[in-house]
């Protein structure tokens, strides 16, 4: 991601790269189905920022090597005891529930029923260009704040129905086969995009769009150090693939609300999974 060259995180992400060169990035926001297989975009990537790799249950690079995935940390007890349980992690109108790969949406064609278009800077249209009424507000909040400190934010994507979804994921199969396809598109009905609570950031201009190294944008950095002050956390971190199921993705940001998101930060919980205590959740069941 932009890093000098010799630093000892490069050499590590690097090596990681090298002996992983068949990985393919996990790539639950991806917005539209490829018309063929392209190559993964992790290969390109360089390490996250120091800030990136924080002290949390989730392996190193150095523990990946091909063919082997790192050991799935142990969810921590949680919430805190500090913070009661206020919100459904089931029902998908609930701004805690919790969408993996173990955990599908029910129903699983589920739709929003207060889809709005924040008043933000958006690239995106369609449905695409809407979030939930809650993740509206917080999103006009937070890219307000952003601009006032002089950095740009862009929605890119949001909402994605379910018949969307099935697009996208079939056109996956369609190019790759349904193995890599669940590498890189998330099955119908396990999406957070369509729960409206979720949606993926840019910077305006189209930087490292969809990749790794997207976390060195002054976008992606204000979001992750400020983005719990509005609700928001980075949903799928660096190197917690084997509990979230997905690569990391920078741009893509989840609304727990302030209490939850400022919780996890001050504790240093880096997923949904660990906070609340559920089973990891790397592949379909």
């Amino acid at each position: 991601m932009c890093y000098q060259c010799g630093s000892p995180s490069r050499r590590s992400f690097t090596r990681f790269l090298a002996a992983g060169a068949g990985l393919t990035v996990l790539a639950a926001c991806t917005p539209e189905a490829p018309k063929a297989a392209p190559p993964s975009s992790a290969a390109s990537s360089a390490s996250p920022s120091p800030a990136a790799v924080t002290a949390s249950a989730g392996p190193t690079a150095e523990a990946a090597t091909v063919g082997q995935s790192p050991e799935v940390p142990s969810p921590t007890p949680s919430p805190s005891a500090t913070l009661a349980r206020q919100f459904s992690l089931d029902d998908p109108a609930s701004q805690w529930v919790i969408v993996n790969k173990h955990r599908p949406l029910a129903p699983v064609d589920f739709v929003p029923a207060d889809l709005v278009q924040p008043a933000v800077a958006i690239s995106a249209a369609g449905e695409a260009a809407l979030l939930n009424s809650t993740t509206a507000a917080a999103a006009e909040a937070m890219f307000a704040a952003a601009a006032q400190d002089g950095v740009a934010m862009v929605l890119v994507s949001g909402y994605r129905s379910y018949s969307t979804q099935v697009t996208t994921y079939n056109g996956y199969v369609a190019a790759r086969g349904q193995a890599d396809a669940d590498t890189a598109s998330a099955r119908p009905g396990h999406s957070e995009h369509q729960t409206g609570w979720a949606f993926d950031i840019g910077d305006g201009g189209g930087a490292c769009s969809f990749q790794p190294c997207f976390a060195d944008q002054p976008a992606a950095s204000w979001a992750k150090a400020n983005g719990h002050r509005f609700g928001f956390v980075v949903r799928y971190p660096w190197m917690l693939h084997p509990i979230t199921g997905y690569y990391y993705e920078p741009w893509h940001l989840r609304y727990v609300g302030v209490e939850a998101a400022t919780d996890m930060a001050n504790r240093g919980v880096g997923t949904l999974e660990e906070y609340f205590g559920l089973e990891a959740a790397p592949a379909y069941l």
